[in-house]
């Protein structure tokens, strides 16, 4: 793992390279604060651009963008799960780019460039699975759930969190991997099962993870990515993911159609996708692959290769007419029963 000092080497180097001016650019950030804050620290003390942040979820994020559509004032939205960019994109909210630097990345994150018509780019993936508190567990004699059908089981009853998909891109792509996994109308059974046992649906996609680490539930559906930080702190917190298939985010970033900063987006952009850029992500302790090739990967990571993962068809459940019929279903057919 290289560390934070040569990484901010490697910053300076390609900022000078890039003849960055003493400007400003405008970035909605929708990835994790500590991970946010670093980016725009480096950037700028290398560069000598300022970045202006703003830090929100990326439904909030597009829905900003929606309000400011005939007066941007974002340049770049940097992060959050891949769905929201599709949209933005579909809405022309965002600009077709294409990066010089996309042969570098893997091809997921190509084709999520592709899929947009080169309005997004996929700057980080996640695999969607199970956290579980081990003490919890072994006080309550459960055992750690290793498949979709185990969170079935009576004896999970008030004992899973996983967030509101009306609010969260993470319970979005439980609803969408499981439809793509089981068809349309057995998902939407399996959510009325587990509907029975969940606790509690939270705003955001890392509250569940957090609760479990905290002793608060025994279980979240969650991206598996977000756990190792939380054992870095000493919490009783281990993940699996299901045998039967799961999906996955695809982070994302985007250029905002009328941005006032072109330029200097379209360099922040470039540098983002760089190895050294994407290193931050696991300085940050964010443990989601990175889209460039070249970066080197933290042990943290999960391991794609180890997890069955559906082939998940982004452009169908990225696009808004799909994710809100699958919503407004899930919140007349589920949310709407009693637990």
């Amino acid at each position: 793992m290289k560390t934070i000092h040569n990484i901010l080497v490697a910053g300076a180097l390609l900022a000078a390279s890039a003849g960055a001016s003493a400007q400003q650019v405008n970035v909605i950030c929708s990835v994790q604060a500590d991970w946010c804050n670093m980016i725009a620290t480096v950037y700028a003390k290398t560069t000598g651009v300022k970045i202006n942040l703003a830090l929100k979820g990326s439904g909030e994020a597009l829905a900003q963008l929606i309000a400011e559509k005939d007066n941007p004032k974002t340049d770049v939205w940097f992060g959050g799960t891949g769905d929201p960019h599709l949209q933005a994109a579909e809405q022309g909210l965002t600009l077709e780019y294409k990066s010089p630097s996309l042969p570098q990345l893997y091809p997921w994150a190509q084709q999520q460039a592709q899929q947009s018509g080169f309005k997004t780019v996929g700057i980080y993936s996640g695999p969607l699975g199970f956290g579980y508190n081990t003490e919890l567990l072994a006080k309550k004699k459960l055992a750690a759930p290793k498949a979709w059908a185990d969170l079935l089981k009576p004896e999970y009853k008030g004992d899973i969190q996983v967030a509101n998909p009306a609010s969260s891109g993470t319970a979005y792509t439980m609803i969408a991997t499981l439809v793509q996994l089981m068809g349309e109308d057995k998902a939407f059974d399996y959510l009325k099962g587990l509907h029975r046992n969940v606790g509690q649906y939270t705003r955001s996609g890392t509250g569940p993870i957090k609760a479990v680490a905290r002793g608060e539930t025994a279980v979240s559906i969650s991206f598996v990515h977000d756990a190792p930080q939380e054992r870095m702190q000493g919490f009783p917190v281990e993940t699996s993911t299901p045998s039967e298939g799961t999906g996955a985010e695809i982070g994302s970033m985007s250029i905002i159609k009328g941005a006032r900063n072109l330029e200097q987006a379209k360099k922040f952009y470039e540098w983002a996708l760089t190895p050294g850029a994407q290193a931050f992500g696991a300085a940050a302790k964010q443990y989601q692959l990175p889209s460039n090739k070249a970066t080197v990967v933290d042990p943290n990571v999960p391991d794609f290769k180890k997890i069955k993962m559906i082939d998940y068809d982004y452009k169908k459940y990225g696009a808004s007419a799909e994710r809100r019929r699958l919503i407004a279903r899930w919140e007349k057919e589920v949310n709407a029963l009693p637990r």
